[in-house]
């Protein structure tokens, strides 16, 4: 898992008054919105007695603790503890991590990691959102499976004509011809010629025979640190999926996808076109379960790649190169209790860089064990 990237970590009209959880790099976190609707998120972890924030209330635009009512503002200090007698301070080491957030393209950006606000990787472009032409859909599912297993699916052309047969996939015509690619150091992108499928369905009662290609461009890309693109021309209008791979854990993710379409814009075919994502999904997901090793190598020379691998050896490299900068979320990330098991992901907040006397002015309890401060490497 990435750290140091702006992840998109729930929908934005998903995120209200009322505290809310949203799990990311193995880290619980609460989001909520302030008096003025900016989006806050902080650790979804009180530093009085472990109590969840997200099981809180906000107050103004504090969140308050269920457990003994502390309350934490935006910037994660403690702002009031209704157990103190008048005239006794806060305690400096009262506080929690607070991360910065953006809210774009209906969705709540947070940046879970340390770095400087100029030195931040960009949040990826979608210039389909607020395009009168596309009208859009959300759809989220959970796969029991590594968030990068997840995303090599999506890039991943070659797996279409077999785990889509039925669907947009061509069994009869599985060759996937050579591509480009076009690479940043945040994303790479490529237009793949697929063998069009025979339409079915509604797809069939828009497409004339006579009238459809015997091969689809198919632009497809990956932008870090999780999130992949797939812009698919039809006949009749273009659809373009979103896909965003929450790392819940190492071997949990949850799929968000913004889905635009620019044909059959009215919220009549709203239904139909969740369907169909979903039903994708369903495909994809028993096969991206079963991979194994579950988690992706860190090798290239561990699994065999061909050309029409491309993208997902594109990605292989970008990431080893961010893991030898450090990004890599590991062990100076990880808090560990008094038992077997009993860790917990701590990812390091600006704070912890801007101010060094807070590095370890505050600590994060392992689930289920006892606390354990944050490594001064942690927060470096």
């Amino acid at each position: 898992m990435l750290k140091n990237f702006w992840y998109a970590v729930e929908f934005g009209d998903k995120v209200g008054r009322r505290p809310a959880k949203v799990t990311c790099l193995g880290q619980d976190f609460v989001l909520y919105r302030t008096r003025r609707g900016e989006v806050v998120c902080l650790s979804d972890l009180c530093v009085h007695r472990g109590g969840a924030l997200s099981m809180g209330t906000v107050k103004g635009d504090t969140v308050a603790c269920p457990y003994h009512g502390w309350e934490y503002e935006p910037g994660g200090a403690c702002v009031r503890i209704p157990a103190n007698p008048p005239g006794r301070g806060i305690p400096g080491k009262a506080r929690v991590d607070s991360y910065p957030t953006v809210e774009r393209y209906g969705m709540v950006w947070a940046f879970l990691g340390d770095l400087p606000e100029e030195e931040r990787p960009p949040i990826p472009h979608i210039p389909e959102h607020g395009d009168p032409a596309f009208h859009s859909v959300h759809v989220e599912m959970e796969f029991a499976a590594n968030y990068e297993r997840t995303l090599e699916n999506v890039v991943d052309s070659a797996h279409i004509p077999f785990v889509h047969g039925t669907t947009f996939g061509n069994p009869d015509r599985p060759e996937i011809p050579d591509y480009t690619i076009t690479l940043d150091d945040w994303s790479a992108v490529a237009d793949i010629r697929l063998s069009s499928a025979p339409p079915r369905g509604l797809r069939g009662v828009l497409t004339r025979r006579r009238s459809r290609p015997e091969q689809v461009t198919v632009t497809n890309g990956w932008y870090l640190p999780n999130m992949v693109k797939i812009h698919i021309r039809l006949p009749f209008g273009d659809m373009i999926l979103y896909d965003f791979n929450i790392p819940i854990s190492q071997d949990r993710t949850l799929v968000k996808i913004l889905g635009f379409r620019n044909f059959l814009t009215g919220r009549w075919a709203d239904g139909n076109a969740r369907r169909r994502i979903e039903r994708i999904l369903l495909q994809d997901r028993p096969v991206v379960e079963s991979q194994r090793p579950e988690l992706l190598p860190f090798d290239l020379s561990d699994e065999l790649h061909l050309r029409s691998d491309a993208l997902q050896v594109a990605y292989r490299r970008r990431r080893a190169q961010l893991i030898e900068r450090g990004w890599w979320v590991g062990g100076d990330d990880v808090v560990t209790g008094d038992g077997p098991r009993r860790t917990a992901t701590v990812i390091p907040s600006p704070a912890r860089r801007d101010d060094p006397e807070l590095t370890r002015a505050w600590v994060h309890k392992a689930r289920g064990g006892s606390g354990a401060p944050v490594s001064d490497d942690a927060a470096t």
